[in-house]
């Protein structure tokens, strides 16, 4: 996994246990389980081209003068 052992996983988990605090890690675990959620499900829906032709600036209107 990343080239990373149970050492260093251990050790970073303590990081963030010191960080963050055991009250926000349930928070912090679920928003990351969101955002991987959300980002499959972004990669497997099919991507939506608008093919709408959008609307130029209103051209200002040429009074002609007479002469």
């Amino acid at each position: 996994m990343f080239g990373l052992g149970m050492q260093e996983l251990i050790i970073i988990l303590i990081i963030v246990l010191v960080l963050f605090g055991a009250r926000r890690l349930p928070e912090l675990a679920g928003g990351i389980g969101k955002a991987i959620k959300n980002f499959k499900k972004s990669m497997s829906e099919p991507d939506e081209i608008d093919v709408t032709p959008k609307k130029d600036a209103p051209e200002e209107k040429k009074e002609e003068k007479k002469g």
